[in-house]
């Protein structure tokens, strides 16, 4: 599994560290694991709908955190649980751009067991950093 939960970084939230040998595969553990949190299994996540998430930001960093709002603002506004089914994140004069489709399908309490609500992300101990060849994201999310 490319990302763990942290239960000592914070009381009221949830906190978890994801990881990839590439930042595509960091932001999609990441989004994963923010999926996780809310419903108790990700397979059982059908892709009946695909969205298209474009984001600019000059910082990997707050690219992350935008994107993961991004996936939060979908399952309040339109009761969406969606997991990235391709990811690119490129370079272009100082500016990073990412390109991605998610995949998922409305919010189905007979299917998908809810575990809690994520409210947002916040920017406690949030970090991305390539460190050993890996890279890592630490992410807290207010629930």
């Amino acid at each position: 599994m490319p990302y763990r939960y942290l239960p000592d970084i914070a009381t009221a939230d949830i906190a978890f560290e994801a990881t990839g040998a590439t930042r595509e595969e960091m932001f999609t553990a990441a989004a994963d694991a923010l999926t996780n949190v809310m419903v108790e299994d990700l397979a059982t996540i059908q892709p009946r709908q695909e969205l298209e998430i474009i984001l600019e930001n000059a910082d990997l960093d707050l690219l992350l955190f935008d994107f993961l709002q991004e996936i939060i603002y979908y399952k309040d506004a339109r009761r969406l649980l969606l997991r990235p089914s391709s990811l690119t994140i490129a370079d272009s004069d100082a500016i990073l751009k990412l390109h991605a489709v998610v995949r998922g399908e409305e919010i189905d309490l007979n299917r998908h067991p809810m575990v809690v609500d994520v409210k947002a992300v916040t920017l406690h101990r949030f970090a991305v950093e390539l460190r050993d060849g890996t890279w890592r994201a630490t992410v807290v999310l207010d629930i």
